[in-house]
């Protein structure tokens, strides 16, 4: 019943894992150079995909978006590591920016539920999703951002590009708990 944080080697990504553990959510922050035997010894009910500074040192997290069928949830890193995975485009950002910023959230799917219309979030924009992926639609926006938030049409793949784990993020912990929720229910 655990979920796997790959650590992609940003500075929150232990912050990800602490923030689960004051949740009661059972987590293992893990190498992101970990193989998907080694990933699927563990026995994760879901993934959590953190940031970091760049797609070039995510080691082996694009292996784990395309070839295992739990929940997955990609933080700002990995939220463009899951676009990528399915062919949508990232590039850097106009406004290349650390910030907390209002969202609007378009769809109150299971990742979102009880949060809508919109939510305040830190956000951190250098690198960013400029092209949906095929089979994904666009669930939370923003005034500087289009893609904040996106979800697979009929797996339980999340992206966001915000970050649930900072204080910054006042119901960042609601997210953490929707996706556990997601991860028990499958």
């Amino acid at each position: 019943m655990t979920i796997l944080i790959i650590n992609n080697k940003g500075q929150y990504n232990h912050r990800i894992h602490r923030s689960l553990r004051y949740l009661d959510i059972p987590s293992e922050l893990v190498s992101n150079e970990l193989t998907i035997d080694q990933i699927e010894e563990k026995n994760p009910i879901g993934l959590i995909l953190g940031g970091g500074p760049s797609i070039k040192e995510s080691g082996n997290s694009l292996d784990y978006i395309s070839n295992m069928d739990i929940p997955i949830l990609g933080i700002c890193l990995g939220h463009q590591l899951i676009a990528k995975s399915f062919g949508g485009e990232i590039s850097t950002s106009a406004t290349e920016s650390y910030a907390q910023i209002e969202i609007d959230i378009l769809d109150e799917n299971a990742l979102f539920k009880g949060l809508s219309p919109s939510m305040e979030v830190w956000t951190s924009h250098k690198d960013e999703v400029k092209t949906l992926p095929k089979d994904f639609e666009i669930t939370a926006n923003s005034p500087i951002c289009d893609i904040e938030a996106m979800k697979h049409k009929n797996k339980d793949i999340f992206g966001i590009q915000f970050h649930p784990e900072v204080h910054h993020t006042p119901k960042g912990d609601s997210i953490f708990k929707n996706f556990y929720e997601i991860c028990k229910s499958n």
